[in-house]
């Protein structure tokens, strides 16, 4: 499919195609984590489970780090396109692809040379700290290929195909499953098992996204276009705020393991593994629909379709909220039946985690909306806005909850901070696309006074 129907066609259409592919290949990047829990945490015990879930902060940052290079440079060639210049869109695709390599490369020796000090850092008390370390080395090698494999998905749905990235995420998740199976269950490998299924699922889907860098017709490839160093600061302005996003989430996960760590030990530490491993489940579906549409949206206001923009971002928020309110009734009433997926024979940790996923669902309601606005304004070039959305949710009210709540509420608020910080973030969030849709009317205006 041609860019161009992207400004063209019914928009229900795209929403379909491009969100749906989008939602499976972010989910199934979200639970490959998840899958290790499952494993280590029926084979291995609390400890191993407690363990993925400390080197989780460090995982979602060196991904985070890669994701700023590729959301930037999508919404940046996304609105080359639009615009009708495609040079600009293969010389940002090139220079992203070294930018990527170069600082993906100096990420993974950093991890492996100081991982042992990194896990001590994340948390892990003299009984977690070996396999803290073990996870943390392995994942680590597999980071440049990483961030590879999300920049020519990411850039697959610019050229018409949003369903390879898809095809490989699905291919992804059957290999963890099987070298989880084998190494973990089989073979008895324990943590270092898990970390290499993980690490050899992510790198699998180059096996579906590759193949259309190399077309020298596609809109974007790798043998057009030239490193350009002045592309650089745009690009990296662009994507800081899927960055804040991703550092976000470590930030919370880490916030929260150094309480429960303070609070209950590992049996804490595991209790909120459980539950993190569900809300990211929920996190992903939601940033599957804002990465699905964000092409649309980058796309159609690079080429003056304003009212398109708004239908877009109206239609995914509804989509979100319905998702939402899905995703609290699940984990309200059938908490006792999904954290039984990960802990089992050990009463302390699942009554804990089964108390806590009903106070933690209610952020459901708030988070699918405040990821689309923060997605919404990355996409339309507004990284500053969107930072402020994203630091809001993930960070600045994240760390006033932990500190507050918990003085009243006792462990209860912790459980409550998530709700709390989404919340207010909604309203932030609110104001900020009011006042960005009274700029959008503005500009239709003299659009159409110029007609």
């Amino acid at each position: 499919m041609s860019e161009k129907l992207l400004g063209t066609e019914k928009i229900s259409t795209l929403f379909l195609k491009y969100s749906i592919p989008a939602i499976i290949s972010m989910v199934i990047a979200g639970i490959q984590p998840i899958i290790d829990g499952i494993f280590l945490g029926n084979i291995e015990g609390a400890n191993a489970l407690a363990s993925v879930n400390l080197a989780q902060p460090l995982i979602q940052a060196i991904i985070g780090l890669s994701m700023i290079i590729c959301v930037g440079s999508m919404s940046y060639m996304g609105r080359s396109l639009g615009e009708g210049n495609k040079k600009k869109a293969q010389d940002i695709f090139k220079t992203a692809v070294i930018s990527i390599i170069g600082l993906s490369v100096a990420t993974s020796v950093v991890c492996v040379v100081f991982s042992r000090d990194i896990a001590i850092f994340l948390g892990a008390n003299a009984v977690l700290v070996d396999g803290v370390t073990i996870y943390v080395r392995i994942i680590s090698v597999f980071v440049s290929l990483i961030g590879l494999g999300f920049l020519f998905g990411f850039s697959a749905r610019l050229i018409g195909r949003p369903e390879l990235q898809m095809k490989g995420a699905i291919f992804s998740l059957g290999v963890n499953i099987v070298l989880d199976f084998l190494l973990v269950k089989v073979f008895r490998l324990g943590l270092p098992g898990a970390a290499l299924a993980t690490g050899l699922a992510f790198i699998s889907v180059f096996v579906f996204v590759l193949a259309p860098m190399f077309n020298r017709d596609s809109s974007v490839n790798l043998f057009k276009g030239h490193f350009d160093r002045k592309i650089i600061p745009p690009v990296l302005y662009n994507g800081s705020s899927e960055g804040v996003v991703s550092i976000a989430i470590a930030l919370s996960i880490y916030v929260f393991n150094l309480m429960f760590m303070a609070r209950s030990g590992e049996i804490g530490v595991a209790a909120f593994t459980t539950i993190n491993y569900m809300s990211q489940l929920a996190i992903f579906i939601m940033l599957g629909i804002s990465d699905g549409v964000s092409p649309l949206l980058s796309y159609n206001y690079g080429y003056g379709k304003y009212d398109r923009l708004k239908e877009i971002l109206k239609l995914a928020a509804k989509v979100n909220i319905a998702i939402g309110s899905m995703l609290f009734l699940v984990l309200f009433f059938f908490g006792p039946q999904l954290v039984s997926l990960f802990i089992k024979g050990n009463p302390v940790v699942f009554d804990m985690a089964v108390s806590g996923s009903r106070l933690f669902a209610f952020a459901f309601f708030f988070n699918g909306v405040n990821i689309m606005n923060s997605g919404y304004f990355t996409a339309i070039g507004r990284a500053g806005t969107s930072i402020i959305i994203s630091a809001s949710r993930g960070i600045v009210f994240i760390l006033i909850g932990v500190k507050v709540l918990p003085i009243f509420l006792g462990i209860d608020g912790i459980w409550l901070t998530m709700p709390f910080a989404e919340f207010l973030a909604l309203l932030i969030g609110g104001i900020l696309l009011r006042n960005n849709f009274k700029e959008l009317n503005q500009k239709s205006n003299e659009q159409e006074s110029v007609i």
